[in-house]
């Protein structure tokens, strides 16, 4: 990609959406930045918080390198209105990367897209890593951005999962649920299901993504062993984490940045056995035993973003798409 000093490409929501990638190029691109920092080729520091005494908006500021790409990038993301409907909040998030090799700027684009393939990806990762050898069923909760991909990511990790569950409660959601699924595997089906706690019991792999007002919230004791439940974004009760047998993070210190909800009475964590990084690097196995009840906490990281996000640019600067802002000119 060639740069001058002067200009920045930027990258839109429609340069993005016009991208074509897969779900197995998502799974890889991931899985190759999960290996580089667990190596420790790359660079991942915890996240900056920033949220008001009223709870109303949340910003993270992020930055990171990738030793393989030989690129460094600052990630921004900032929510506004947590106490609305999701129709009536505002999010807005930036990926800015540059070549840590000539010292440019490559672009700068909108996340949005890339978090929303990042995110069920790792849980993908983490599902493959924690499962049980025959596990078979697995249920989605929430309908929302990582609720829609979730499922056609676990087939891509998980290809030999017979029952396909999903929990949801709007109808605008479960139809684009349903059509990701058909669209990435037109053969497969999930089910609705509307007791939760007797699709929890037949789950092996349980992944949250419900929204901060959703009633959902499985416990532990719905849960059978071997079971593994992925936390992205609400719909777990914090008894699955204080009562796992083991606990599995993309990150601890995230975590217990992003994951204050899930802490006990007196603000504390269970300690992490094992981060996602070490586990698909063969360092460590993340299940060590059957029939144990696992927690995974996808917070992100922000080298997957980077290294996603690279890749993104790679595909738009080959077709030509962006706009060059004579920024520094």
């Amino acid at each position: 990609m060639d740069r001058d000093d002067t200009s920045l490409r930027v990258l839109s929501t429609s340069d993005l959406a016009g991208l074509d990638i897969t779900l197995a190029d998502v799974v890889d691109t991931v899985e190759q930045a999960c290996r580089t920092l667990a190596a420790g080729q790359s660079d991942n520091p915890r996240k900056l918080t920033v949220k008001p005494a009223d709870g109303h908006s949340v910003s993270y500021a992020m930055l990171g390198r990738d030793g393989v790409r030989d690129v460094l990038a600052f990630k921004t993301s900032y929510k506004h209105g947590l106490h609305d409907s999701r129709e009536n909040q505002h999010y807005y998030t930036t990926l800015t990367i540059y070549d840590d090799t000539t010292g440019l700027p490559l672009a700068m684009m909108d996340c949005s897209r890339i978090g929303s393939l990042r995110t069920p990806a790792v849980s993908a990762l983490l599902a493959r890593e924690c499962a049980a050898p025959d596990a078979s069923t697995a249920l989605v909760i929430g309908t929302g951005t990582q609720g829609r991909l979730a499922l056609p990511f676990l087939l891509t990790t998980l290809p030999k999962l017979e029952r396909l569950l999903l929990s949801g409660t709007h109808p605008e959601g479960i139809a684009a649920v349903r059509a990701e699924l058909a669209r990435h595997f037109p053969e497969r089906e999930p089910e609705l299901v509307t007791d939760l706690r007797a699709a929890a019991r037949d789950a092996d792999v349980i992944v949250a993504t419900a929204g901060a007002h959703t009633p959902a919230a499985v416990e532990a004791d719905w849960l059978t062993p071997g079971t593994v439940s992925i936390l992205v974004g609400h719909g777990l009760a914090p008894s699955t984490l204080h009562r796992a047998d083991r606990v599995i993070a993309t990150s601890e210190a995230q975590m217990r940045v992003t994951g204050t909800d899930m802490a006990d009475a007196d603000g504390a964590f269970p300690a992490v056995d094992l981060e996602l990084p070490a586990a698909v690097s063969g360092a460590a196995d993340a299940r060590t035993a059957p029939d144990q009840r696992i927690f995974a906490y996808n917070s992100g990281l922000v080298v997957t973003d980077i290294a996603l996000g690279h890749r993104f640019a790679q595909l738009a600067t080959a077709q030509g798409l962006g706009t060059e802002v004579a920024l520094w000119r």
